[in-house]
Formats: C-alpha cells, structure tokens, sequence
C-alpha cells in the first residue's frame, strides 16, 4: 500500500514538473530602445553612404548611437519592422539606411535624411 502511495505522489510531481516544463511560453514582446538605432544592410549603397559620412565626421566619437544589420540578422530586422509600424510606415516603405531615435520617438529613412539628421546633432 504504501509502495502504491510513493508511486502516486512520484507520478503526480513528475507529471506537474511535465507541464510546466512544457507550457507554452509566454510571447516574447521587443523592447523598443532609448537611443538611437542606426539600421543598415550589408551591401547597401545608401548604407554605405551614410558610413562614409559617420567615418569622415567621426560620428561616433561625438553621439552614441547602434547599429543593427538586418539582412542577416533575424531579430534585427524583426525590431526594425515594429520601430517602422510603431512610426506608422506600410511594410513595403521599410528600407535601409533606417534610423531610430528613441529620445524623440522619430524614424528617419534614406542616405541623405540621416546624415542631415546627424548633421543637425553635431552642428555642421
């Protein structure tokens, strides 16, 4: 009797450890960054653009920003999309060179936008 007892309690606990180890688990929700996000592609011209101009001004020295490739990088290029619907764009307008500015909330798309944006930000 007490055998079958031990025996119950051991498949009751291993059947809760069971579903907890398997429920499903809870969707995973992006945080949307503070800073600002520079999103590029590898390959991209008007990303390229924007690099040289970052190195010729040494940008980076000056303002704290990310950069996030997305053609290889699944998870990037998953935040890229919320940023882009969260400013309101289609997915057909998404494209890179993206920037995000988390402080103003503002999305900032194409070569020559973004490097006025930085432009303004260092004052030249």
């Amino acid at each position: 009797m007490k055998k079958v007892l031990i025996l119950l309690i051991i498949l009751f606990l291993g059947g809760i450890g069971f579903f907890y180890f398997f429920r499903s688990s809870p969707q995973k929700t992006l945080q949307f960054p503070e800073e600002i996000v520079l999103f590029y592609g590898i390959g991209c011209p008007h990303c390229e653009k924007v690099e040289d101009f970052i190195k010729e001004h040494k940008i980076k020295e000056k303002i704290y920003f990310e950069e996030k490739e997305v053609y290889f990088h699944q998870e990037n290029a998953k935040l890229l999309l919320e940023i882009a619907k969260q400013c309101g764009f289609q997915q057909n307008q998404i494209g890179v060179p993206f920037l995000w500015d988390g402080q103003s909330k503002e999305c900032i798309v194409g070569d020559e936008p973004i490097i006025n944006y930085f432009k303004e930000k260092i004052r030249i």
